[in-house]
């Protein structure tokens, strides 16, 4: 009795039966480990946007999902990085960052704040990760607890640990900005030297310094009136003096002989 030959599905067919998931899928991410991880993920997003608030190039975000399985399935090689930023990217909203849906682009800095249950990972398996595939340039972690901060750069497909200046600040070649701790936080330092403010903060200082410049006209203006006042008296001075003079003259003596 013959036996049914088998066959092989064709491409198309496979190709067909496959589901992919669509762009647009949430991140998976876990609640935060505390307060101090949250304010200072939110602290660093709010900071990179404001001060690139005039740019439209890039994508910053902490706590999503990049998904970035091969096989383009969700269910696959998928990380969350506490906090990264994308350059030349379109500066929009998104539910998590699907690899295959940007161009295959992937973060070109990304900070993970360790704690103790993630400390080995972030250090160990997500390092690996984002030296081998992700290929991302400049790699940081930080512990908001004991303020640990370290920081890698990509040397010929190896990390390299960046050298802290003087004090104590690591350069991101990338962000072309210093990040070092201040006040207790991880913050962003422009080339200069000076520490990046987030919008409402700047705002505040702005505020300041123009009461300190409307304090400073208004000390101004009372100086200037004062000056006014004393030249005033100084003229009345000078015509009373003159008119006395005269009436000396007149009375056939001369001032220059009493003054």
């Amino acid at each position: 009795m013959s036996q049914p030959i088998a066959t092989t599905p064709s491409l198309q067919a496979v190709t067909e039966s496959i589901i992919f998931p669509p762009g647009d899928i949430y991140s998976d991410e876990l609640p935060l480990e505390s307060d101090l991880h949250r304010e200072q993920i939110d602290l660093l997003i709010r900071l990179i946007k404001w001060w690139w608030r005039d740019r439209e190039d890039f994508y910053a975000t902490g706590n999503l999902t990049i998904y970035f399985s091969p096989n383009q399935k969700k269910s696959e090689e998928f990380r969350g990085p506490d906090f990264f930023v994308v350059l030349d990217t379109e500066k929009k909203d998104r539910k998590s960052w699907v690899v295959w849906q940007e161009d295959g682009k992937y973060p070109n800095v990304i900070i993970e704040l360790l704690s103790n249950s993630t400390a080995s990972v972030d250090k160990g398996l997500k390092k690996q990760i984002y030296q081998n595939t992700f290929r991302t340039p400049d790699y940081f972690w930080f512990d908001p607890n004991n303020l640990e901060l370290q920081g890698f750069h990509l040397v010929d497909g190896q990390y390299q640990d960046l050298v802290p200046t003087e004090l104590g600040w690591l350069w991101s070649q990338q962000l072309e900005l210093y990040l070092a701790v201040y006040l207790g936080k991880l913050r962003f330092f422009t080339p200069d030297g000076l520490v990046m403010l987030p919008e409402e903060e700047s705002n505040q200082q702005l505020e300041q310094t123009n009461q300190q410049l409307e304090q400073a006209n208004q000390q101004l203006e009372q100086a200037n009136q004062q000056l006014e006042q004393a030249n005033q008296q100084l003229e009345q001075e000078r015509q009373r003096a003159a008119i006395l003079a005269e009436r000396l003259r007149n009375a056939g003596i001369n001032p220059n002989q009493i003054f």
